[in-house]
């Protein structure tokens, strides 16, 4: 359910009477905060049309102390807590894919772990280090080529090695994942104008353009440089199924205009399926009923796709 103090535990209420009998669904979290959620419809523990809900309570959250819309120590602990215990229930194969609720960096961290986000807490917990945060709506799909790092170190962490396997984890995903026998991809530039070759920056053409040149041998339809304006336009007309971007707002921001209700965070290169919603703890309106739960209600369905395509891939 992820930060308690957050949104995550009102749309989880919320959305999985919507959701009806999709799939058997767990939910890791604290009940106490779920039913303290206002609306009597919401809880969890109250008739439903869900199918079969299972409920593991880890009843780690202090109730005298608590409140919604604080960043705190103890809900940063808690929510790596309820992440661990997924993380055993997959292991133990007992469910199948995983959806995340937002959990907050500045408390994770002020609990005393160091990550920077759920998709580092995996890497870290499976091994796996090679995975790419997929970012996508009904509309748009984008690979990230770096994720949460300041802009200012981003031209550094723009690597050839780093740049090819994104991209063929994304071409692999493709396939695997949304049955897309041929992928159409593109790559964004980093600068503007995707450096007019060379005149504005030099990224695309020292670390950019010899990539794709060799993965075009393996890759049918890949695209680019090119400037990340006219290949998120082009994207969004149907000439791409997915773009690669060099940055988190590169991709973020086209994202949230074009349909942040149906936005989802699918990791990719891990062994089991996990999405999450596309957005945050919004402390400013946690515990209020206020919170709108499509972007997970999204983010279960795209789980559940990927987890049936990848059977018939």
């Amino acid at each position: 359910m992820g930060d308690p103090s957050g949104i995550g535990p009102e749309i989880v209420a919320r959305s999985l009477p919507r959701l009806k009998s999709l799939a058997d669904f767990v939910i890791i979290g604290d009940r106490w905060v779920i039913d303290k959620i206002r609306n009597p419809k919401s809880k969890i523990n109250s008739k439903s049309e869900i199918r079969n809900p299972k409920f593991i309570d880890l009843n780690n959250v202090d109730h005298k102390e608590f409140s919604f819309g604080k960043i705190h120590p103890e809900y940063g602990y808690a929510s790596i807590e309820y992440l661990d215990k997924a993380m055993e229930l997959i292991k133990k194969k007992e469910i199948d894919c995983l959806v995340t609720a937002p959990i907050s960096k500045e408390a994770i961290n002020l609990a005393g772990f160091r990550y920077s986000g759920h998709t580092e807490y995996f890497e870290e917990k499976t091994g796996c280090k090679d995975t790419v945060m997929m970012l996508l709506n009904k509309r748009l799909k984008f690979s990230l080529l770096t994720r949460h790092i300041p802009l200012k170190n981003v031209s550094a962490a723009l690597k050839q090695g780093k740049l090819a396997k994104v991209i063929m984890l994304t071409d692999k995903s493709l396939k695997e994942l949304f049955l897309i026998k041929f992928p159409r991809i593109v790559v964004c530039g980093l600068n503007p104008h995707a450096s007019d070759n060379g005149i504005i920056g030099s990224e695309e053409n020292n670390i950019i353009k010899p990539v794709l040149v060799k993965l075009r041998r393996k890759i049918k339809y890949l695209a680019g440089p090119l400037s990340s304006d006219v290949a998120i336009k082009q994207a969004k007309d149907g000439a791409y199924d997915c773009v690669i971007a060099m940055y988190h707002d590169q991709a973020l921001i086209p994202l949230k205009l074009l349909g942040d209700k149906t936005g989802v965070n699918l990791t990719l290169g891990l062994p089991f399926i996990r999405t999450s919603p596309l957005h945050g703890t919004a402390y400013d309106i946690a515990g209020r009923n206020l919170a709108s739960p499509d972007s997970l209600i999204a983010a279960v369905q795209c789980a559940l796709q990927c987890r049936l395509k990848r059977k018939k891939a």
